[in-house]
């Protein structure tokens, strides 16, 4: 069986061992990028994660990120101005004060323009193109999330300076470059085990942030578990008060109000990550359970847990009650989320014979209709009749033939992308009941060729979970999610005909100095030969 962590944050003990001198460097490294570019020294060329469709080095010199550069947005659209005001925030510490964000139409040298409209539509609505030149800089998108992107991609053509709140390393230089960007898959997505150990709102909007520098667009939040119960349900209370009391390892537990799930939500759509909630059922289910005694076949209610074990939970699957529960439960989420999925978990159900377990997902599937939600489940899902519009996600290596009658899937494959595995054997948290999954097992596979019998336009994309058994503190959540996450982020978006390990494995050397900038807790795996 899985094994509990025991040791307090090991990631932070490692954070401070030799392979991450990265860290220790990185004062220096970020002096002499301040300093590289107040000279002549010729701009590096472009190192992009994901990368690029199409990106060409561009005609003549860079462009030079003076004191009077201006970021143009569009007059009527809040959303670009949004953007425009956060890279303006950004562009902010290498300058004396953050540009003047102007709206209208370009109208001179030395403007970051950001523009809607044009021959883009071409790309989609998260596609863009990025022209860098001496005299300017022009993000253009068919739609606001297209600009967004297209941001994320001059952010990293920035010097990592950029990223150090306590430098203002001036005139900085984007080199001249044309990019044509536009995703693989609409669904590029993390998740986060906040059920297991509880990160709260600062600490889950910190992994909005470094998922939106790479063009993650949805963060599954798995809300519910045997441990802990993590979001307010006004019409069941005791489902936070009691069932969110604890964690793993009997730790203070905790819970999101609706008020402060709302905030997080509105928060992650700024970045153009849609949330997705989780609450797991039947099984997994012990914090329901012990909070609400009419949930249980027999009445009683089980003691809270703190453990790790799966499969000995289970709702009660014929009592009504249980389906009124489930209305309410759902009901309310779904009116504090805009997003139009609902993920219903139904994984490692082991009390239940398989036609009570069907006939289970089948009602509570048409209870997230009623809701106006799509549902969402993981693998063990597909053995039951399924409405068109609900999605499989496939984690289990050894799922196959059943998931050919999936129509819409996710795939996040426990042996490739599931982040809460050991990298090594020697690596300080996490499990391995799906093997070790090193940097190059998390990036060198492409999803169209995952699964036999699955057409590939049933492959809606790809997600990395995180699963928190081992994990503690934001520390240890960086610690397993760096390196592994950006590559998993390049999987869903570049053609796959574009990647390639060695490549890859180069431009991911390079976010290190970016990495130590934003504080990022990363694993500087030994395969990998990171730049100081």
């Amino acid at each position: 069986m899985r094994t509990r962590h025991t040791l307090p944050s090991a990631a932070t003990v490692l954070r401070r061992s030799a392979p991450l001198l990265v860290f220790l460097g990185g004062a220096a490294l970020l002096t002499a990028a301040a300093r590289n570019v107040q000279d002549d020294t010729p701009v590096r060329a472009p190192v992009v994660i994901p990368k690029p469709v199409s990106m060409e080095a561009g005609a003549g010199a860079a462009f030079t990120l003076g004191p009077d550069v201006r970021v143009v947005v569009p007059a009527d659209d809040a959303e670009v101005e949004r953007v425009g005001r956060a890279l303006a925030a950004l562009l902010g510490r290498a300058l004396e004060a953050p540009p003047l964000v102007e709206a209208g139409p370009a109208s001179g040298r030395g403007q970051i323009t950001l523009e809607l409209g044009g021959s883009h539509a071409d790309l989609g609505d998260e596609g863009y193109e990025l022209n860098v030149s001496s005299d300017d800089v022009r993000v253009r998108a068919a739609r606001p999330a297209g600009i967004f992107y297209g941001v994320q991609t001059l952010r990293q053509l920035l010097p990592a300076a950029v990223e150090h709140r306590g430098l203002r390393p001036q005139p900085m230089k984007i080199p001249a470059v044309r990019v044509v960007d536009s995703p693989r898959f609409p669904w590029r997505g993390a998740m986060l085990d906040v059920s297991r150990h509880f990160f709260g709102p600062a600490e889950v909007r910190r992994y909005v942030d470094l998922l939106a520098l790479y063009k993650i667009n949805r963060l599954h939040l798995h809300l519910s578990d045997d441990q802990g119960w993590r979001i307010e349900i006004a019409s069941w209370p005791n489902l936070t008060t009691h069932g969110g009391s604890t964690a793993v390892g009997g730790g203070p537990g905790g819970f999101y109000t609706q008020a402060e799930y709302r905030e997080l939500v509105a928060y992650a759509a700024e970045r153009f990550i849609t949330i997705v909630p989780e609450i797991d059922m039947p099984g997994h289910t012990n914090a329901a359970l012990a909070s609400y005694p009419e949930l249980n076949c027999d009445g009683a209610a089980p003691p809270l847990y703190s453990g790790i074990d799966v499969g000995f939970s289970s709702l009660c699957v014929d009592k009504d009650v249980t389906y009124r529960f489930i209305d309410d439960v759902v009901g309310e989420i779904a009116a504090l989320t805009p997003g139009q999925w609902f993920h219903l978990g139904g994984d490692e159900v082991k009390t239940l014979t398989p036609q009570q377990y069907a006939t289970f997902v089948e009602r509570v599937q048409e209870i997230v209709r009623r809701h106006g939600k799509e549902a969402i489940g993981w693998d063990e899902i597909a053995a039951s009749t399924l409405d068109p519009s609900t999605i499989v996600q496939h984690w289990r290596p050894e799922a196959g033939e059943e998931l050919s009658r999936a129509r819409r899937l996710i795939l996040s494959p426990a042996s490739r992308v599931y982040l809460d595995m050991k990298y090594h054997a020697g690596t300080p948290i996490g499990l391995n009941w799906a093997g070790n999954v090193g940097v190059e097992e998390s990036y060198a596979w492409d999803p169209s060729d995952l699964l036999e019998g699955v057409a590939r336009d049933a492959v809606l994309g790809v997600e990395a979970p995180l699963w928190s058994e081992t994990l503690v503190t934001m520390d240890d959540v960086e610690f397993m999610a760096f390196p592994r996450l950006p590559g998993v982020a390049e999987v869903g978006w570049s053609p796959e005909a574009a990647r390639g390990w060695p490549d890859y494995a180069a431009r991911l050397a390079a976010q290190a100095p970016r990495w130590s900038a934003l504080g990022i807790n990363a694993y500087w795996a030994p395969e990998i030969a990171w730049e100081r």
